[in-house]
């Protein structure tokens, strides 16, 4: 097995695209499958340890999530969803947290890829892990939100300030990765750093760069609120310098970064304009510090798009460059009708970030980091125990076999995909 010149470890639970929230919701998890079909195709498993990493128990979603909570996502189904009806609003399911069939198992699919990872990451068996069925940022200890159950982020984090003093979370989603920084707000050892669209009532609404953390947690939540159209050139003006600044004040041991792909151009919910190139510079940045890093995924919602994505950045991951030009692979109809890696994400959307407005936020947020009291002093003297207790299997990333679900988990033919 030939291997990057950084130990790559890739997760990857072949039953986690099967799940299915239901008729024209637009969060589809079978874009992981996508994603992870060009991965083969485009012979990248060459250059990576791939592991089908196992569930996460109740017992670490417990680490983050409230008992109630989480007994609830567990007993509840859309058969017998009227006899919870009395705490559906309270735990906030409807219309954009749908209870749908295998919920609690679906997230401890994703939540156990991003345990995972973090596991080899604090034994030193990789330098950087990547679990794209990770990075929902939104839900929050006692309530799902915006698509988001399970926060495999907070959970990540919390596993990795067993081991580290210092944890830098960056998130290049489209939306404010508000539950991250809501689950952090107080302390100094995670900062968390979000770029992302704010204003006009945008989703979740929280973001505004006066968010700058309380307590000991003032100025360690950083919030860069972006425009509408952002591009390539304007992201990287402002992405730069500025995770830069952090990582030489803040001097973080790890780093989780969350890759939401809808900031990329032509996404059904997103209002930014970048391309996989812009969107994948990101990457390349952060890797480049060498510090041992968690990729995730999060949001997404052009499906094709986001596939060639993040088949786009696993090859940055492992020094691989790869053909525009797409390998013929199981899905190979639905990237159409260019079938080429980097399609052409452009949109009229009015780039409303000027370069003075960018001016001013760099400025303004790189000011904060004078006010860092140095780095936090962790003294741990017992290490505690983490909860990995199975040994996730490394795969051959060819082996095809399928894990049979209940017809209720699979999502129609018609809905795979975008009508465009």
């Amino acid at each position: 097995m030939q291997h990057s010149k950084d130990k790559i470890a890739y997760f990857y639970n072949e039953e986690v695209g099967n799940f299915h929230y239901g008729v024209g919701h637009p969060m589809k998890p079978h874009r992981l499958a996508l994603t992870h079909n060009l991965v083969l195709h485009y012979g990248l498993h060459k250059k990576m340890h791939v592991y089908r990493p196992r569930k996460a128990t109740d017992i670490e979603l417990l680490e983050f999530h409230d008992a109630d909570y989480i007994d609830f996502l567990k007993r509840v189904t859309p058969e017998n969803v009227n006899t919870f009806s009395s705490v559906l609003k309270r735990f906030n399911m409807g219309e954009d947290c749908p209870v749908f069939p295998g919920m609690h198992e679906f997230c401890s699919i994703y939540s156990g890829g991003s345990l995972e990872g973090v596991h080899k990451l604090i034994h030193g068996q990789c330098d950087v892990a990547v679990n794209w069925s990770g990075g929902l940022h939104h839900a929050k200890k006692f309530e799902a939100s915006g698509f988001c159950y399970v926060n495999d982020i907070v959970l990540a984090i919390l596993e990795l300030l067993k081991y580290h003093s210092r944890v830098l979370y960056i998130d290049i989603d489209v939306h404010h990765g508000d539950g991250v920084q809501e689950a952090f707000y107080t302390t100094d050892r995670v900062m968390t750093l979000s770029f992302h669209k704010h204003g006009d009532g945008f989703f979740p609404g929280t973001g505004d760069i006066s968010e700058v953390g309380v307590e000991k947690g003032k100025m360690y939540s950083l919030n860069v609120p972006l425009k509408n159209g952002i591009d390539d050139a304007g992201y990287a003006y402002i992405f730069k310098p500025i995770v830069q600044a952090v990582i030489e004040n803040f001097q973080p041991t790890a780093i989780v970064l969350q890759c939401g792909a809808d900031s990329l151009g032509c996404d059904r919910l997103g209002c930014f304009n970048l391309s996989l190139k812009g969107h994948g510079e990101c990457v390349q940045f952060v890797k480049s510090f060498k510090i041992p890093t968690l990729v995730l995924g999060g949001g997404g919602y052009t499906i094709k798009n986001v596939s060639r994505c993040w088949a786009y950045e696993t090859s940055i991951l492992v020094d691989t460059p790869i053909s525009n030009d797409l390998p013929y692979n199981d899905y190979y109809e639905f990237f159409g009708p260019d079938f080429k890696l980097h399609p052409n994400t452009s949109t009229r959307i009015d780039n409303l970030n000027t370069r003075q407005y960018l001016d001013s936020l760099k400025s303004e947020i790189i000011g904060y980091l004078r006010y860092l009291q140095g780095s936090p002093s962790v003294q741990m003297h017992i290490v505690p125990s983490d909860f990995s207790h199975e040994t996730e299997i490394e795969i051959h990333p060819d082996d095809r076999k399928s894990y049979s679900l209940k017809d209720s988990l699979i999502q129609k033919d018609e809905e795979f995909y975008d009508s465009d």
